[in-house]
């Protein structure tokens, strides 16, 4: 589905990404699991457009290498950036509008899945988005995502920031995301979480890959678990 080879990226003369190679197959959930500033941002950024980069991005057999970022989203590809990027301003049902912008005919049906995923959005629909808490924000993040009908979703630092509770949460919706037909891209400092339920699972070190795996091969890594894990 996403083949990625020999992939450079950064910003400016600033390089942070270094001959990265990674595949995803359609209907996984893939990890790329790493440090702050490892690299693991700047690499959904290429993917969905918003930086340049050289080497070779496939998506469904189409490179992506010179479509801008607004096509890429035609394509199917979903990027729900770190830090939620909401619209603080507007209620959650226009946020969630905003999402399904390409989709018009596809709105309220998704708006309808959206809150079967997420019933805590559907008790705030008319509640603007910057009044809700962190986990409630990451979830209209994720749900305005949805609405784009996203064949590949990447999702950045999902549990970034929020509580346990709300961290269970949120990796229980990308389980059922997945188990919905969406492939997810998965990029996550919570190496555990992210490892647990994902199919296989990518180590980035310094803008590298250097270790690739199964999400389990990689939780039973003596490195994985010396570096992320604290054993």
């Amino acid at each position: 589905m996403l083949d990625i080879q020999n992939l450079h990226a950064g910003y400016g003369e600033m390089p942070v990404l270094r001959a990265i190679t990674l595949a995803l197959v359609e209907g996984e959930i893939v990890s790329v699991v790493g440090s702050n500033g490892a690299g693991k941002s700047t690499l959904l950024k290429a993917i969905s457009g918003i930086i340049k980069s050289t080497g070779t991005i496939t998506f469904n057999q189409e490179s992506l290498q010179a479509l801008p970022a607004h096509t890429i989203v035609q394509r199917g590809i979903v990027h729900v950036p770190e830090g939620r990027k909401i619209f603080p301003d507007m209620t959650v049902v226009e946020n969630l509008m905003m999402g399904g912008y390409l989709h018009q005919k596809d709105r309220q049906l998704n708006l309808e899945k959206v809150f079967a995923l997420f019933p805590k959005l559907a008790e705030r629909r008319n509640q603007p988005g910057g009044t809700m808490s962190g986990g409630e924000q990451q979830m209209l993040a994720i749900g305005r995502g949805l609405m784009g009908n996203p064949k590949l979703l990447l999702l950045d630092e999902p549990s970034l920031g929020l509580s346990p509770l709300f961290t269970e949460v949120v990796f229980g919706a990308i389980r059922t995301i997945n188990s919905n037909g969406v492939t997810v891209l998965l990029v996550e400092q919570n190496v555990y979480q992210s490892l647990k339920i994902s199919h296989r699972g990518y180590v980035i070190e310094t803008g590298s890959m250097v270790l690739t795996g199964t999400g389990e091969e990689l939780l039973d890594n003596k490195e994985v678990k010396r570096a992320f894990l604290g054993m």
